[in-house]
C-alpha cells in the first residue's frame, strides 16, 4: 500500500474532570484549532471510553495516542513511546482510565485490528485531582505537545497544515468523537 493510501488516527484520551488527566482531550482540541486535518487522517476525542473505542481503530494503519502518563522528570515533561513500548506503558503508567486503554489495545491484537504503527505522545501530569483545569506546568507545555504530535504525523506521512487563523476557544468549530461531531469546549 502506498503511503498516500495509509490512514492515521490521532486519539486524545483522558478525563476532563481530573485536571491533567484531561490532557489528551485538550491536546486534540488544540490541534484542531491550530491545524487542518488531512483527508486521510482523523482526530478524535476518546475521553475515557476504553473498549467503546474499538470501532474507531477500523481502517487506521497508523495511530498516535495522546494522554497524560507517569514518567521521569517534573510535571510537563514530554514522553514519547512507540510500538512495543506502548501497550506495557498504558497498563502501568496511565491514570484512572489505564485499564480501558490496555484492554482496548489487547482487543485490537486479538481481533487482528492492531495498527501497523502505534506511537504514544504524552506528558507527565502534576495533578490528577478533581479539577477541570490543566495545571500550569502542563498547560504551558500543551502547545509543544501538539507540535510534537503534528511532527510525528509528518514523519508518518501525514501533512497537518497550520491554519491561517487559529480558531478561538469556545468557537463553533466541530470535531469528531468516535460517535459523531461535537462542539469543541476547551
Amino acid at each position: 500500500m502506498a503511503d498516500n493510501e495509509r490512514s492515521l488516527l490521532v486519539l486524545g484520551l483522558g478525563n476532563l474532570l481530573c485536571a491533567d488527566d484531561g490532557l489528551g482531550v485538550h491536546a486534540v482540541a488544540s490541534l484542531l484549532r491550530r491545524f487542518e486535518v488531512p483527508t486521510n487522517a482523523r482526530v478524535l476525542d476518546g475521553g475515557t471510553l476504553g473498549m467503546s473505542l474499538l470501532g474507531c481503530f477500523e481502517g487506521a494503519d497508523d495511530v498516535v495516542l495522546v494522554d497524560a502518563i507517569a514518567g521521569d522528570g517534573p510535571a510537563g515533561t514530554l514522553v514519547r513511546l512507540e510500538d512495543d513500548d506502548v501497550a506495557p506503558a498504558v497498563r502501568t503508567r496511565l491514570s484512572c482510565h489505564q485499564i480501558g486503554v490496555a484492554d482496548l489495545l489487547d482487543a485490537l491484537l486479538l481481533i487482528g485490528g492492531y495498527p501497523d504503527r502505534v506511537v504514544f505522545w504524552g506528558m507527565v501530569p502534576e495533578s490528577l485531582e478533581l479539577d477541570t483545569n490543566l495545571s500550569p506546568a502542563v498547560a504551558t507545555n500543551l502547545p509543544t505537545l501538539v507540535d510534537r504530535v503534528v511532527e510525528e504525523a509528518a514523519r508518518l506521512g501525514f501533512d497537518f497544515r497550520a491554519r491561517t487563523t487559529v480558531v478561538a476557544d469556545g468557537s463553533s468549530l466541530t470535531y469528531d468523537r468516535c460517535f459523531g461531531p461535537a462542539p469543541v469546549r476547551v
